[in-house]
């Protein structure tokens, strides 16, 4: 695997960016309509997305203030943003404020390497929390600003990084948060190319495994079933569910990248 970009400082840099960037776009949008749709989030309004980041602030923090890799117990985000975490629309930016210099302010304190709990199948550290705030906030901004019809791809380096992510974080974790199909066999090979990054994942229906591209150690015949080719950006949306797979170059039985799909 290729594209391991990524540390604390990267990660927070990439976050300031992106926080700011995002609440541009929401003031703009909740200045003219708080209802505004937002196209890559079905059934959401602007309104709806600014309210579901600040929670998601929250929860960010609650997990790494705790110094403790136990299961805190939570009930999913998927059930949705609480009323607690939902002010009006001339309240909402200044909710959100607080709780992004929060964040930022709590992460930049932290050393990566002290404990804290997460959901995936790897070490329970600050550090998951520092990458995984910065692409949280990568997809949520190209969010807003879609919903403005003015989009700009997430950096290519905080992209590929993403898609490792996707990789290595979302797809092991599986459960809810793989979308996809989990009967596809086969190997994916995808290319980064505006950056050079690369991956190669093997399918094994229920399992997957990350291959490393420089050696692929694995016991199967180690050609790909399919192979795309896009921007970081486009791939790392891709996999997110936020555009179709037809934004990408692709050879091979596109059918396998449809079980990378998370959220």
């Amino acid at each position: 695997m290729s594209g391991r970009h990524g540390g604390k400082d990267f990660w927070l840099g990439a976050l300031k960016t992106e926080v700011a960037d995002f609440r541009a776009a929401a003031v703009e949008a909740l200045a003219a309509d708080p209802a505004i749709p937002v196209p890559s989030c079905p059934g959401w309004t602007m309104l709806d997305l600014v309210h579901h980041v600040t929670y998601v602030y929250d929860r960010f923090l609650s997990h790494v203030s705790r110094g403790v890799t136990s299961d805190p117990g939570l009930a999913p985000i998927s059930e949705g943003t609480p009323p607690s975490h939902r002010p009006d629309a001339d309240s909402a930016i200044a909710f959100f404020d607080e709780r992004a210099e929060r964040l930022l302010t709590t992460l930049a304190a932290l050393d990566p390497d002290m404990p804290a709990w997460n959901w995936a199948p790897q070490a329970k550290k600050v550090a998951f929390w520092q990458r995984r705030g910065a692409l949280e906030m990568a997809v949520h901004r190209w969010d807003a600003e879609m919903a403005l019809a003015r989009a700009e791809p997430v950096e290519e380096k905080l992209a590929s990084d993403g898609v490792s992510e996707v990789l290595d974080t979302w797809l092991p974790a599986g459960g809810s948060r793989r979308l996809g199909p989990t009967d596809r066999f086969g190997v994916v090979h995808l290319l980064a190319d505006d950056i050079g990054d690369e991956w190669f994942v093997r399918l094994r229906g229920p399992g997957i495994a990350l291959l490393d591209t420089g050696t692929l150690l694995d016991g199967d015949d180690p050609n790909a079933r399919v192979a795309a080719s896009g921007s970081a950006s486009d791939l790392l949306l891709t996999l997110f569910g936020r555009v179709d797979f037809d934004v990408l170059d692709i050879d091979g039985d596109e059918t396998l990248l449809e079980a990378l799909r998370v959220g």
